[in-house]
């Protein structure tokens, strides 16, 4: 059931389940505990998880009721339905999505290949994980959370183990991207952790499969030399003239061909464009995009040590120790003036949206999908479904109130807010941007009204703000997606006072960010208000509106209220759809590196799984190699052949390479060959036995393999980066990274090879007292 069911086909379901429900309320707690043991000796049997589902939806439902006191609603069992079938499903803010993940998590869970749920953050993980984890116990199933409450805290290799073992895991979006890249860097099959993915629910789909598809999560290893062109080429993009040396649009930017011109002539080089130069050409894209598509306080913030840290384009939070790849966080740093942090070689690295599609099952909930569904349809091929909610809407969602300029437009939200707090009724002040929630902030400070503020901060203490946003007379200020998955309850007497009112200042980047900041109020019938205030110097407008809109901002012209509404609504709009088109060229940029990855993981997992090269493949490969030094050198002296036998056959020249005339090509190859031949038979007997050398083989592969990798990985993020200046050149920026990443890509199948016969020719192995082989790589 991984492609979608009809409305109709989930109704009949639901009577299905209510059916069961009634005869599970007549057992005693150990009859409908010893029914986890039934259904999987009836999965054992043949049966298959669609036609358990109505009884272990029921069991689910009734164990909810016994452990939490909560039975699931008929819409929430239709939502469970929906997230089994593979489906996104969209929920309303406060209509109980964690109780609705218990019944779809448990049902898949039976199959004993593992459960995920992908929360928002570590606070929600853990938390569910602990409140939701006394009905899997319960029922006899173990779960376990993914992620620490403490960041300086992390887990072993054995405690992850134990984690990804347990049949339902609660964990982050992050955290199990980085252990799936982890998990794949393991040197032995006994450090493997995790399991093949099979099924996950992820919440807050929406911000995960959108918002942060084109984050990529990057592994850093060893540091590679660092470049003197980062200060050259923030002077050189300094001289620059929008316009007449570069164009910037949002998401990208480039050189003219004057900027092309004027950047050989400052570099002393003849081509912008040759392969030579890249490096320039690297540094100097790096150092544009750093001050024309990167804004401080919104991508990103200096810490008062200096540091620079990045932010969460939707939470405003930050996000400690991740960098921006391919050398753009050092060009930040050099344009910001502080320290330059060390530029690492990338390991290893995936996006969001290529790791939620190595899932066998995905499926997903939030309150706000439904707006995107043709996207997520192309990008996922999964179907959204919009579930009713429980009790009817009472919050009252006031029409836009727009201004052309953001004093008038700040000042009005201000005294509407103003008027609802004298009234005793608590106000969430939603804006886009930590500096936003500092300007509001002070504001208030100056009317002496107490409040608080939710930016870049950890989501612990967040959800603890965020649950007393209900009481009366409470003032908070938030960027959009602030304490999400936290229910915003009302105090006492704030229902006669209109619940929760919404105050949204600024036209948000697209409208689910404003459907999410909305639905903060009017949670499970509750009366509530929302009204957003925009203006044209709004960011979105800035971004995509007309570039001659100053004369309206400073009021010297006016503008009819039709217009006003117009140009903003427009501005928003085509930003949803660059940022569609943003996200689908950057997935056609990572279906590169993920064939490739999917590739050489596949061909490690054997490796460490005891598969090995056979005898046969290894002459073959190693006469390859040796075929290959003669296409490369047509002519060559006896020193160079003595580099190329001590570099990769042997440590000893054999008298035979002495006395041969180099003329004579097919005998110096002859006896190249035959020394690879006993050279193999050498390591055979120091290993001792088949086994052994089979061990041996296999380590030395690896070996090659994994240092291939890490240069290939960190060239293709390097190349990502470089390429989206050629446009200019009258060249596709695509085609041109797919047409070298295969040729990258055939370079180091050749490196693989020639490595995997240096280490097996070369490596000095021997076997202790304990019969344990060691290996000491060249």
């Amino acid at each position: 059931m991984d492609k979608g069911l009809s409305f109709r086909q989930m109704n009949k379901l639901l009577d299905k389940v209510k059916d069961q429900m009634e005869l599970m309320s007549r057992l005693n707690d150990d009859e409908l505990a010893a029914y986890t043991d039934i259904f999987k000796r009836r999965l054992k049997n043949g049966e298959d998880l669609d036609s358990l589902l109505p009884e272990a939806f029921a069991v689910v439902a009734e164990a909810d009721y016994r452990i939490l006191g909560k039975r699931p609603y008929d819409v929430q069992i239709l939502g469970g339905i929906a997230l089994h079938a593979g489906m996104l499903a969209e929920m309303a803010t406060g209509e109980g999505k964690t109780l609705v993940a218990t019944m779809p998590l448990y049902l898949n869970a039976l199959e004993e290949k593992g459960a995920i749920l992908v929360t928002a953050n570590e606070y929600l993980a853990l938390r569910d994980a602990a409140e939701m984890g006394e009905v899997y116990s319960f029922l006899g199933l173990a779960v376990a959370a993914g992620v620490t409450a403490k960041a300086e805290e992390s887990f072993t290799n054995d405690e992850k183990r134990k984690i990804y073992g347990a049949d339902i895991v609660y964990t982050t979006h992050g955290t199990l991207g980085f252990d799936y890249l982890f998990n794949n860097l393991v040197s032995s099959a006994a450090d493997r952790f995790m399991r093949e993915l099979h099924y996950c629910i992820i919440d807050e789909a929406d911000s995960v499969l959108l918002d942060a598809a084109q984050m990529p999560l990057v592994i850093s290893g060893s540091p590679r030399v660092q470049s003197n062109l980062y200060r050259l080429a923030d002077f050189f993009v300094s001289t620059l003239k929008e316009g007449r040396d570069y164009i910037a649009e949002e998401k990208k930017t480039w050189l003219t061909a004057e900027g092309s011109r004027r950047a050989e002539e400052f570099f002393g080089i003849d081509n912008f464009y040759g392969h030579e130069h890249f490096e320039v050409n690297r540094h100097v894209i790096l150092a544009l995009r750093a001050h024309k598509l990167f804004r401080k306080e919104k991508d990103y913030m200096v810490s008062e040590k200096g540091e620079l840290i990045l932010l969460d384009s939707g939470s405003g939070r930050m996000i400690p120790g991740v960098k921006l790849r391919g050398g753009q966080h050092q060009a930040l740093e050099t344009k910001e003036k502080i320290e330059i942090s060390q530029e690492n070689r990338s390991v290893a690295s995936i996006t969001y949206q290529n790791l939620f599609l190595l899932f066998d099952k995905m499926s997903g909930m939030s309150g706000t999908i439904s707006d995107a569904r043709e996207e997520l349809f192309d990008v996922y091929g999964k179907r959204v479904v919009v579930i009713p909610t429980h009790r009817k809407k009472k919050r009252i969602d006031y029409p836009d109130l727009f201004y052309p300029n953001a004093d008038r437009q700040f000042a009005a939200a201000i005294e509407v807010a103003l008027t609802a707090h004298e009234n005793g009724q608590p106000v969430l002040i939603v804006v886009s941007t930590i500096g936003e929630t500092e300007l509001v902030s002070k504001i208030l400070v100056r009317n002496q009204i107490p409040h608080n503020v939710l930016n870049a901060n950890n989501a612990f203490w967040e959800a603890s703000i965020i649950k007393e946003a209900g009481q009366p007379y409470s003032v908070t200020v938030a960027t959009s997606m602030a304490g999400r998955g936290t229910d915003i309850k009302l105090g006492e007497g704030v229902e006669e006072l209109g619940g929760l009112c919404v105050i949204g200042i600024g036209r948000m980047s697209n409208i689910r960010q404003e459907r999410q900041a909305r639905g903060r109020a009017g949670r499970q019938g509750d009366p509530g208000s929302s009204r957003f205030f925009v203006s044209l110097e709004d960011e979105v407008v800035a971004n995509y509106g007309e570039k001659t809109l100053r004369k309206y901002t400073d009021e010297r012209r006016r503008i009819s209220r039709g217009k006003l509404k117009r140009i903003i609504n427009m501005s928003q709009r085509i930003g949803e759809d660059v940022a569609v088109t943003s996200r689908s060229k950057a997935m056609s940029y990572d279906q590169v590196l993920r064939k490739q990855r999917e590739l050489m993981y596949g061909i490690r997992n054997k490796l460490l799984d005891g598969g090995t090269i056979a005898g046969e493949r290894i002459s073959e490969i190693a006469l390859g190699n040796i075929d290959d030094f003669f296409k490369a050198n047509k002519y060559f002296n006896r020193e160079v052949l003595n580099r190329f036998v001590l570099d990769n056959i042997s440590y000893e020249l054999v008298p035979e390479l002495e006395m041969v005339d180099l003329q004579n090509r097919e005998e110096v190859k002859m006896i190249l060959n035959e020394l690879v031949v006993t050279r193999l038979k050498y390591q055979e007997k120091k290993a001792g036995t088949k086994k052994s050398m089979k061990d041996f083989v296999r380590i030395a592969a690896l070996n090659a393999l994994d240092d291939a990798w890490v240069e290939q990985v960190d060239y293709l993020q390097q190349l990502q980066s470089a390429v989206t200046s050629r446009s200019v050149a009258q060249r596709n920026p695509l085609f041109e990274y797919q047409k070298e990443a295969l040729e990258s890509f055939g370079r180091m199948e050749k490196t693989i090879q020639t490595n995997m016969i240096r280490n097996i020719l070369l490596s000095d192995i021997y076997i202790d007292k304990k019969k344990k082989l060691h290996i000491l790589l060249p």
